[in-house]
């Protein structure tokens, strides 16, 4: 295949589909809203799935360098009840089967393997309309634009792309994450750390199931923290976020009479509260074929965080990429043959991800019963 591929979104979906065209010898470009590599954060840890995003690493040629980036031991996962009693504790057992990563790292790693400015920083899509005969145009927000006639929407919950194919938007689906860290975890805050563990942490009311703490030990012996909370959107708009302290108390109050080792992953945050709150696509949202455009990740499925995201996207990503490999010449050939087996795959999945589960297939899910 010798057409160029356009990617809008530079996340890690939209690298690895980058990454396996380019091994293939397939030219691709990826633009991207983000003015640089590290214009933000880019989120906490990530376990690698042995069924998703690790065939989609060896795909793109990266599964030597991509085991350099595995934080060692952080397979271990625990849960403890809101009093701090241990429900179970099991160690990493050494296997590799899910291994944890930092998702900057994996990001780095994806985009030093790509030839210099395949990525466009500073891209942000305004508009994305049809020209007919499978070709598109892209409007950026900085005045210039681009034709494509493959055009990947890779570029997220809000995608820009996903218009050109469903009126679809994602709709909150009742659940948020409040986000906290603790640097330096084992010497400024040993209590939380130890109540994390070497890896994974998470923390439940055993006598209900709308709050929860997760939490990560990340690079460094940070601590990364997820609050769950199962509250409308005006609840938290009614918290004052850009008061920090007045925030973090409201939060910490929703835990009242929990462990003080568990609530001070809320109140001895080192960084202010962010509000994450979860979106969701229809479980069933799906488009008709247009010609010379598809989407990959959450831009086609979004979906509550459940741990797959990044390895859908990353799944997605490299089966798009093969496909385009498999049908040279035949663009639509790959759309179609990639969609067939997208659709039905996140469909299960957003079905899954739709359902809350209770606190004991929460820990049956991680004690493998």
């Amino acid at each position: 295949m010798s057409t160029s591929v356009t990617i809008a979104g530079a996340g890690l979906g939209g690298l690895v589909l980058a990454r396996v065209l380019h091994v293939h010898g397939v030219p691709s470009t990826v633009y991207e809203a983000e003015p640089s590599p590290t214009a933000r954060a880019q989120g906490g840890m990530l376990d690698i799935h042995d069924d998703t995003g690790l065939p989609a690493i060896a795909a793109a040629g990266l599964t030597g360098q991509f085991r350099g980036l595995v934080l060692e031991g952080r397979e271990a996962t625990r849960a403890l009840d809101r009093n701090g009693t241990v429900l179970f504790d099991e160690p990493d057992d050494g296997t590799g089967g899910r291994p944890e990563v930092q998702r900057a790292a994996l990001r780095r790693l994806l985009l030093d393997s790509l030839p210099p400015d395949t990525v466009r920083w500073g891209h942000r899509v305004a508009t994305a309309r049809p020209l007919g005969g499978g070709r598109h145009e892209l409007a950026f927000t900085d005045g210039s634009t681009i034709r494509t006639s493959v055009l990947v929407g890779a570029d997220g919950a809000w995608s820009r792309i996903r218009p050109l194919l469903t009126d679809a938007v994602p709709a909150y689906v009742g659940t948020s994450f409040v986000e906290t860290f603790l640097f330096d975890g084992d010497r400024r805050h040993p209590a939380a750390a130890t109540a994390v563990g070497g890896g994974s942490l998470f923390a439940v009311d055993l006598a209900a199931n709308d709050r929860r703490i997760d939490a990560h030990r990340e690079s460094g012996g940070d601590l990364h923290a997820y609050v769950t909370l199962t509250e409308p959107l005006d609840w938290f708009d009614a918290v004052d976020f850009t008061d920090p302290d007045a925030a973090t108390a409201r939060i910490a109050r929703e835990f009242d009479g929990w462990a003080p080792e568990l609530t001070a992953l809320i109140t001895d945050s080192d960084t202010a509260p962010v509000h994450r709150p979860h979106y969701a696509l229809p479980v069933e949202h799906r488009w008709e074929r247009t010609p010379g455009v598809t989407l990959l990740g959450d831009a086609a499925h979004l979906a509550p965080p459940d741990g797959e995201g990044a390895n859908l996207a990353m799944q997605d990503a490299a089966e798009l990429a093969l496909a385009l490999v498999a049908h040279p010449g035949d663009v639509e050939a790959a759309l179609g043959a990639y969609e067939a087996t997208l659709f039905p795959r996140s469909i299960e999945h957003s079905a899954a991800a739709a359902r809350t589960p209770t606190t004991q297939e929460i820990i049956d899910f991680f004690t493998g019963s």
